[in-house]
């Protein structure tokens, strides 16, 4: 018995009647994420002195192809990161040398974030291993597990997504 099955057992004890089997998917949910992060990807960004946030943001700038730099707002809205910690990560990544804000060209009010030299290497370096710790996570998993797993999530996200818009 896992502990969202657990959790559920404890509740139809004490408080018998509910359908919580939204309660166990999401559970279980939250689970594998917590698992994943910390036993297999926070390790490969811990190894080259990065947290998974600021990992994000350099490979959505080395993503974005040359001359990898984008706006602020373009980073935020393409990263899974909080609008209000973008500010301390682009701080601590541009007093490391891996980003350099610098003005808009086009409008002087705003800033562009650049990839360095420095943490296009990083990125370049680290990406290989985050790109295996994510296939062994999903060691356990058979292709067609796979592939329905990330259809099913697909449109989780998007119901939830379309609501939120």
């Amino acid at each position: 018995m896992d502990r969202a099955e657990f959790a559920k057992s404890q509740w139809d004890r004490e408080m018998p009647g509910f359908d919580l089997s939204a309660m166990v998917l999401l559970g279980r949910l939250g689970e594998a994420a917590h698992l994943i992060a910390k036993h297999h990807l926070e390790p490969v960004f811990a190894a080259h002195g990065l947290k998974a946030g600021e990992f994000d943001v350099l490979a959505t700038l080395r993503r974005s192809g040359p001359p990898f730099r984008l706006k602020p707002t373009e980073l935020y809205n393409s990263t899974m990161i909080s609008s209000g910690g973008m500010t301390a990560r682009l701080d601590r990544l541009q007093k490391a040398g891996l980003v350099t804000r610098t003005p808009d060209e086009q409008d002087r009010r705003a800033l562009q974030v650049s990839l360095t030299d420095k943490g296009k290497a990083l990125i370049e370096s680290v990406l290989p291993q985050h790109v295996q710790a994510q296939q062994n996570v999903l060691a356990g998993l058979s292709e067609a597990d796979r592939e329905a797993l990330s259809g099913l999530l697909e449109s989780l996200v998007r119901s939830l997504t379309d609501d939120t818009r």
